[in-house]
């Protein structure tokens, strides 16, 4: 979080968040708990008061009300998880992963190069993700080689050409986390994005892993892929951008003084 934040990070009450600027980033998924609304309203609000941020983006199984009703704007979705060992993938995955096999290779690496930094850059053109997942995707640059764990896999054709690549964390001790990965158009090679998967379930169970964790559906695209290997939709994921007050010059002046 602080890594592609850039923010300082607290744990307030069972809470985490994270201080960038005047922007406070909240995680409402409690720690060692299960998560009630009404306990994260009133945490929230003190967290609010703690820090006096003039925007609050937020994620929680659920939205209290009141919030709900105050969003900027809003999303909804399920984080998928991949139970180890998978026991329900497609044929068709398999497949594909086997005749990509034949033409490129996969390569583990702690670090994004030029290539890696050119095939995101044509996704996001090419896909025109929100603006959350693009600064997650470029933030990977300041993310890989700060997590001790995270590893970049890599699709690499013969002549040294980048078809695809996923960046995937072993840090927990139980799962995987699939952060975040694209493939190439201009690069195309069919089943690339199968051949990381089946890669990533791999290593994670030559770690003991009893899990990956897959992040969010995003869309129909990504939710069938995530399917196909057998990943399943679990817990609700709401997000909310509150905007509490416009900023000030004060703001500006405190800001640039911190930086200094």
């Amino acid at each position: 979080m602080t890594a592609v934040s850039g923010g300082e990070p607290f744990l307030v009450e069972d809470y985490f968040c994270c201080r960038k600027d005047d922007v406070l980033i909240v995680v409402g998924y409690p720690l060692g708990r299960s998560f009630d609304a009404s306990s994260f309203d009133a945490s929230l609000k003190r967290m609010i008061k703690m820090f006096g941020p003039t925007r609050v983006s937020l994620i929680a199984p659920e939205l209290p009300p009141a919030v709900g009703r105050s969003c900027r704007e809003t999303e909804q979705d399920y984080y998928f998880t991949l139970d180890l060992p998978p026991l329900n993938i497609a044929g068709s995955a398999l497949r594909a992963a086997g005749k990509a096999a034949a033409s490129i290779t996969v390569e583990q690496d702690v670090q994004l190069t030029a290539a890696h930094r050119e095939l995101a850059e044509e996704f996001v053109e090419r896909v025109n993700p929100p603006p959350r997942v693009k600064h997650l995707m470029f933030g990977m640059w300041n993310y890989v080689g700060r997590s001790a764990a995270a590893v970049v896999l890599s699709a690499w054709k013969a002549d040294r050409s980048l078809a695809a690549f996923h960046v995937v964390d072993f840090s927990p001790a139980d799962c995987t986390v699939y952060v975040i990965g694209c493939h190439s158009k201009r690069i195309y090679v069919l089943g690339a994005s199968d051949l990381l998967f089946r890669e990533m379930i791999r290593l994670s169970e030559e770690r003991g892993k009893k899990y990956i964790h897959l992040g969010l559906g995003v869309n129909d695209g990504i939710r069938r892929f995530k399917q196909k290997w057998g990943g399943l939709p679990g817990l609700k994921y709401c997000m909310c951008e509150l905007v509490l007050r416009k900023p000030s010059f004060l703001d500006a002046i405190v800001r640039h003084a911190t930086k200094k």
